[in-house]
């Protein structure tokens, strides 16, 4: 709540103007005025003294921060989490690996690229046409793979996305690791890798801001460096009775697909 109320200003909400301040955003008698709250009932919220807010409160609140539709998800989640804990999935853990039959799985999608992704986006499996695409731009280094590692810390990740291309995924990942908070911030692979993260001041400041987002399809335009521009439609597909999903890299054009088969058979050619 916090968070979101000091990203706001008072023009954002309708609000006159009241010139420069100290502190950034809106007051918290702004923000009571806008939801029909107290300021006393909204201190409590913020400070975690009240931690039983109705449905009625939390769409009010929603409403005057301004949520998206992904904030707003992300509250409801949390919300059940707090009110109906043992009537909810309890979370796998980071390191559970995947069942054969979803590795079968990625080899019969081959020839499109394909990976599975664990809860703070480990690689956990692939097909050899996503090898065949990844390994070149240096997705695949490290002994264990994690996505958000390579696009924060690994050189390659800059000259793979364009400026705009990078900041936009950055925001995207950030986004989904906040979201797995509840569920895996108290593991240890959680918090080591927010460690390591934290060395990279570009993640450091999305962080802050307490970002959310839910995957969902997306247009993804990757320089590579041996074929040059790749263009992608990127689909997920969760993996049901896991915390896994696969992650579809679909050719968007036929100069992509082409270029897909060229590495394909230069992989095979090279790994036997």
């Amino acid at each position: 709540m916090r968070s979101r109320r000091e990203q706001l200003t008072p023009e954002d909400v309708g609000l006159p103007s009241p010139g420069r301040r100290r502190t950034p955003g809106l007051r918290r008698q702004e923000l009571a005025m806008l939801a029909g709250l107290s300021v006393e009932y909204l201190e409590r919220l913020e400070q975690g003294r009240d931690t039983n807010p109705s449905v009625a409160v939390l769409a009010a609140l929603a409403a005057a921060l301004q949520l998206s539709e992904d904030e707003k998800l992300h509250l409801a989640w949390l919300a059940m989490k707090r009110h109906a804990a043992p009537l909810l999935p309890a979370p796998g853990s980071v390191s559970e690996a995947p069942r054969e039959s979803v590795r079968a799985l990625l080899d019969q999608i081959d020839p499109t690229p394909a990976c599975l992704l664990g809860p703070i986006y480990n690689l956990l499996a692939w097909n050899r046409a996503w090898e065949a695409l990844s390994r070149p731009v240096g997705a695949l280094d490290e002994e264990r793979p994690n996505f958000l590692r390579y696009h924060f810390l690994h050189p390659m990740a800059r000259r793979v996305f364009s400026d705009t291309e990078w900041a936009s995924v950055a925001d995207d990942v950030v986004g989904w690791l906040r979201s797995a908070r509840p569920d895996w911030g108290g593991d240890e692979e959680f918090r080591e890798l927010i460690e390591e993260l934290s060395t990279a001041p570009e993640f450091v400041r999305r962080w802050d801001t307490h970002p959310v987002a839910f995957r969902r399809p997306e247009s993804r335009l990757l320089l590579h460096p041996v074929t040059g521009e790749l263009r992608f439609t990127i689909e997920v597909l969760l993996v049901e009775g896991t915390d896994h999903w696969l992650q579809l890299s679909v050719p968007l054009d036929e100069r992509t697909r082409t270029s897909i088969g060229r590495l394909r058979a230069a992989f095979d050619q090279t790994s036997g």
